[in-house]
């Protein structure tokens, strides 16, 4: 009896785990198909309802796609390198300016276009509406890039826009000569084509944004207030189509940027007594800043995924597959499992929390000399939930040693929040204009890792969002700053496809009322 018990047991068991089973999969096979039926029929209602406001449409023909590409090149073999903020390439940008002006001719020949020169490099340019009582918005980008060494392991030199499988190599593919040309290039194919825009808008091209654009975004800012200028959004680089770069997304995505992470530049040195190499001290000021450095590696800024701004909340909410019937309950419990995936690779790492970057450390003048002097600099993006001065108590508080010196050396609070909610005109306008193009993307908001021109037009627009449709796969995200930065020919011309459609997009007068499509189905 005992045995048949135990048996019979054990079958019981086994056929609840079974029926267990059978029913879990049942369900979120049910609750996956709901949630895919529900996202497309939003994606098709919402689009279906808007004013149709793309009259001209855009089918490039062999030589223009061949053109397009010549220009798109020559901007890339073009060194607009910018080093520091008084030493950029001049005579680049001189020779820049010449291209813009003679492959697009018809917007700076068309009586239409207003364009300015600012800060002797930077253009502005004005495109006035047909009702000037709609509120203007504004396309930016940058001209400059970063050094480039063909000796770092380049497959092709970085100026050579050269064509290797179906990709063009060479500094500023993504960062950010493909939207300066893709903006100017759909501009030039609109006025081709007779076009008028209903509302206002400008264009910024800067050419220091890569060392803080002092003299190129923030003059054009102060142009713009001069003149009362208030803009309805304004769209930079930043955010983009990611492919398989974040583990546990279902399928590509679209990241919008709504804000921008703070960033602080921290001197730590350490001062001492010199001597001679065969007399050494027990601790040098060499070894000393070491340890403090080790220390801020070791123990990095804390998670702060899922706190203050619930940016990131928002965009994994969206895009992550939490299936379960309660999903944000769902999607808060599993926070700390999603951070420990995130934390895994540097790129999705600083989504998480502040990051902590040593970039410079230097000592001593001689081999057989004990130096009296040791400094490293520590660069750190500050994530929204945090403030430039929490970041500086924590670095002290790690550091802890009243020997090394820590002192900043210039920093800034993570941006203002931009709003992205149904009745928020330019996000909506930038989503549209993705799904349209790219119906199988979820668009989500997302915080940009990095820092760019748009930080100095918070004055004049309450709005600021950074994305271009640059698409990014595993590993590509490297490719910024990094070595062999590309772009493929195909995402180029969807990025000009994208511009020009944007621009239409934005003739509309007003968003359709919002609606949950889980009411309509």
């Amino acid at each position: 009896m005992t045995g048949y018990s135990a048996r019979w047991k054990l079958f019981k068991f086994l056929k609840v785990l079974l029926f267990s089973v059978i029913f879990s999969i049942t369900v979120l096979f049910l609750v996956a198909t709901v949630r895919t039926f529900t996202f497309d029929a939003d994606a098709g209602l919402q689009l279906g309802k808007w004013e149709n406001t793309t009259a001209i449409s855009l089918h490039l023909s062999p030589q223009q796609r061949k053109n397009l590409l010549a220009n798109f090149k020559a901007a890339i073999q073009i060194p607009t390198v910018s080093f520091t903020e008084t030493n950029v390439n001049t005579s680049a940008l001189r020779e820049f300016d010449g291209l813009l002006r003679k492959v697009f001719p018809k917007i700076f020949s068309s009586s239409l276009v207003q364009h300015e020169m600012v800060g002797n490099y930077s253009h502005l340019l004005t495109v006035p509406g047909s009702e000037p009582d709609l509120e203007p918005y504004m396309l930016l980008a940058h001209i400059d890039v970063v050094p480039a060494d063909e000796a770092d392991g380049w497959d092709a030199p970085p100026f050579s826009a050269q064509e290797l499988n179906g990709f063009i190599y060479g500094r500023g593919t993504i960062d950010n000569k493909q939207s300066v040309m893709g903006i100017l290039q759909a501009l030039e194919y609109l006025l081709e084509q007779g076009y008028t825009p209903r509302r206002s808008f400008y264009i910024g091209l800067g050419h220091d944004e890569e060392v803080n654009g002092l003299h190129g975004a923030a003059n054009i800012v102060k142009l713009l207030k001069s003149r009362g200028v208030k803009l309805q959004y304004v769209l930079d680089e930043g955010l983009a189509v990611l492919d398989g770069v974040i583990s546990g997304l279902d399928g590509p995505a679209a990241l919008i940027g709504i804000s921008e992470k703070g960033q602080a530049t921290v001197k730590l040195s350490v001062s001492s007594a010199p001597g001679h190499s065969s007399m050494p001290p027990r601790e040098s000021s060499i070894g000393i800043l070491a340890s403090a450095v080790k220390r801020l590696e070791e123990n990095p800024m804390p998670r702060l995924f899922g706190y203050g701004p619930e940016i990131l909340q928002a965009t994994f909410y969206e895009i992550l597959t939490c299936i379960c019937e309660n999903h944000f309950s769902y999607f808060l419990l599993k926070i700390p499992f999603i951070c420990r995936v995130l934390e895994r690779k540097p790129d999705t790492n600083a989504f998480v929390r502040t990051t902590t970057a040593v970039t410079m450390f230097n000592s001593g003048v001689k081999i057989n000399v004990i130096p009296s002097y040791a400094v490293a600099f520590v660069n750190f993006r500050i994530h929204s939930a945090q403030t430039l001065q929490e970041v500086l108590e924590l670095v002290k508080s790690t550091v802890s040693d009243e020997r090394v010196k820590v002192e900043l050396v210039n920093g800034f609070d993570p941006l203002p929040v931009s709003s992205y909610d149904e009745n928020t005109f330019g996000y909506q306008i930038i989503k549209k204009t993705v799904q349209s193009m790219f119906p199988q993307l979820t668009v989500a908001p997302g915080i940009c890792v990095g820092n760019t021109d748009s930080r100095h037009y918070k004055d004049i627009t309450q709005d600021i969002y950074r994305f271009a449709p640059s698409w990014f796969k595993p590993g590509d995200p490297q490719r910024f700053h990094g070595v062999n930065e590309r772009i493929s020919i195909q995402n180029y011309e969807e990025i000009v496809l994208f511009y020009f459609q944007l621009i239409q997009n934005n003739d509309i007068r007003k968003l359709p009322p919002p609606h949950s499509s889980q009411h309509e189905l």
